[in-house]
């Protein structure tokens, strides 16, 4: 079998494809996103063929992830001088907006490397420090943090069925887990407390409607694992 190709640089390949702008929902906080979401897919399709990574999710802002980054923007003592691990985080809006609330130190974890890369341009462009760990972290431990933001991680059924045990586990041990979510189909239906709702502009291109309603949820325990913490 061939060997894949090797990948070109990533941060050339961003910068030539998507442009500087602000989300809909943060427009304190600046991108690199795709100005148009076909032909950047399409690039990023014809990229990646020899090397199976993930459609480029990274060059969007997406509704859950917007929803995460307002609210910690307008509530900053959520995350002031915790501990903050973005998961799965695309782009790195909630990790940004973290930081720029105050959090003592964040950590945006991605598989794709060019999503790390994206992360790494996008924190520099808003002044802000973001470690990023190229990893599968469902099965780690706490690790230390004390808020775990996880935005629009419940589109697919394997994914969630995966995520969701992990972000339970996290919260039963004492971390804050906040989910943003436009109301994709495999968000879990119980042991979640409502913190607030948006309405989120969308690109048609990606969705199936101009605006999302998108709420932002904190994951509790199962009450599995709470009863089990409590004895």
């Amino acid at each position: 079998m061939p060997a894949a190709e090797p990948l070109r640089d990533l941060t050339g390949f961003i910068r030539a494809n998507t442009a500087v702008a602000a989300p809909p929902l943060t427009p304190e906080i600046r991108l690199w996103l795709a100005s148009e979401a076909i032909p950047l897919w399409e690039a990023g399709e014809a990229e990646l063929a020899a090397t199976g990574l993930p459609p480029p999710y990274w060059a969007f802002a997406w509704a859950g992830g917007q929803a995460l980054a307002r609210y910690l923007l307008d509530h900053p003592e959520q995350v002031a001088g915790k501990r903050v691990l973005d998961f799965a985080a695309g782009s790195g809006l909630p990790a940004i907006a973290a930081a720029k609330a105050g959090a003592a130190a964040v950590t945006a974890s991605e598989i794709d490397p060019f999503a790390a890369a994206a992360i790494g341009l996008n924190a520099a462009l808003n002044g802000v420090r973001v470690a990023c760990v190229e990893a599968d972290l469902t099965d780690t431990a706490r690790a230390g943090w004390d808020v775990v933001l996880a935005g629009d991680v419940f589109y697919e059924r394997d994914l969630a069925a995966r995520v969701e045990p992990w972000l339970r586990r996290l919260a039963g041990v004492g971390a804050t887990v906040l989910v943003g979510d436009p109301g994709r189909g495999f968000l879990p239906e119980a042991d979640l407390e409502r913190l607030i709702a948006y309405r989120v502009k969308t690109d048609r291109a990606l969705e199936d409607t101009d605006v999302r309603k998108t709420v932002v949820w904190r994951l509790l325990p199962s009450r599995a694992v709470a009863a089990l913490g409590a004895q």
